[in-house]
């Protein structure tokens, strides 16, 4: 697997446009067309965006690492955060019937990405999401 890169920044939504080209510009070299680009940047932001505000609660002391890995035409995104453990059992997709702003981020997440996986870091020392898609 070929690490395309690592990078640790505050939990700051102001960070999440130099994620968001990052993830972006990466995703094109790797051959993905603009609109795979663009989709997996909404899913890359939304699941930063959670992190921001459901696991360090607007705390921008917090530290997100974000890894983008590629695996023979499987692109690997995995999120870690040092935030207390978030109930696993509480992350889920919104009716979309249920029409009122936000909320919806899971959701485009569960759209986009190919696989999903969620879980706490060991000795319960925060919380881990990789996020799987298939480019090839």
């Amino acid at each position: 697997m070929e690490t395309l890169f690592e990078i640790r920044f505050p939990a700051c939504p102001d960070r999440l446009c130099m994620i968001r080209s990052m993830v972006r510009n990466t995703a094109r070299v790797c051959g993905c067309s603009s609109d795979l680009a663009e989709h997996l940047v909404i899913a890359v932001n939304e699941a930063c965006m959670n992190v921001i505000q459901h696991a360090y609660q607007g705390d921008e002391q917090g530290e997100i690492i974000l890894k983008m890995l590629n695996n023979e035409g499987s692109l690997y995104f995995k999120l870690y955060d040092y935030a207390n453990p978030v109930n696993l059992e509480d992350i889920k997709s919104r009716d979309l019937n249920d029409l009122r702003p936000g909320g919806l981020g899971i959701n485009f997440i569960n759209d986009i990405m190919d696989e999903c996986h969620r879980g706490h870091l060991d000795e319960g020392k925060g919380n881990y999401l990789e996020m799987i898609k298939k480019i090839t």
